[in-house]
This record gives C-alpha cells, sequence and structure tokens, in this order.
C-alpha cells in the first residue's frame, strides 16, 4: 500500500476515535459543553454526522447517524488498501 493510502486510514482512525468520544459523551447529558475539547470532538464530527441525520427517518431520541457513520468508515477501510 502507498503513502497515500496509509494516510488516509490513520485520518479515518482517528476520525472513528473522535466518533467513539462524541458517542461516549453523548451518555453523560449534563457535561459541560463549553469546554474546549468537547466543543473540538463536536465540530470535527457535525460536519459529517448532520448530513445522515437528515437522511434518516426521525427516531425519537434515539440516533442512528453515528451507527450509519461508522459503517461508512468501516466499508471505506476495507476499499482503501486495494484502491492504494
Amino acid at each position: 500500500m502507498s503513502a497515500i493510502g496509509e494516510v488516509l486510514l490513520w485520518i479515518l482512525q482517528i476520525f472513528q476515535l473522535i466518533l467513539l468520544a462524541r458517542v461516549l459523551l453523548s451518555w453523560f447529558p449534563n457535561i459541560d459543553r463549553n469546554n474546549q475539547i468537547i466543543q473540538i470532538i463536536f465540530d470535527i464530527t457535525e460536519p459529517v454526522l448532520r448530513p445522515v441525520r437528515q437522511m434518516l427517518p426521525q427516531t425519537g431520541m434515539m440516533d442512528f447517524s453515528p451507527l450509519i457513520v461508522f459503517l461508512i468508515l468501516t466499508v471505506l477501510m476495507r476499499f482503501i488498501p486495494a484502491l492504494f
């Protein structure tokens, strides 16, 4: 695999970890969202989650957009080694 493919895989893996952090933060409703680290996590993940969330039907209090994004990232990470 080329260096470009490896860098793309690293970026996707880091994004998955940030997305996991966002999912875990959602379990704590009283967390201070003015915290700079939490703001960064939300700022990084929201541009990806928002379009997915808008395409999904309303399911009440459950947000399945992180699950869909995780699935998309996993598929991308499987195809990248074949492309590069």
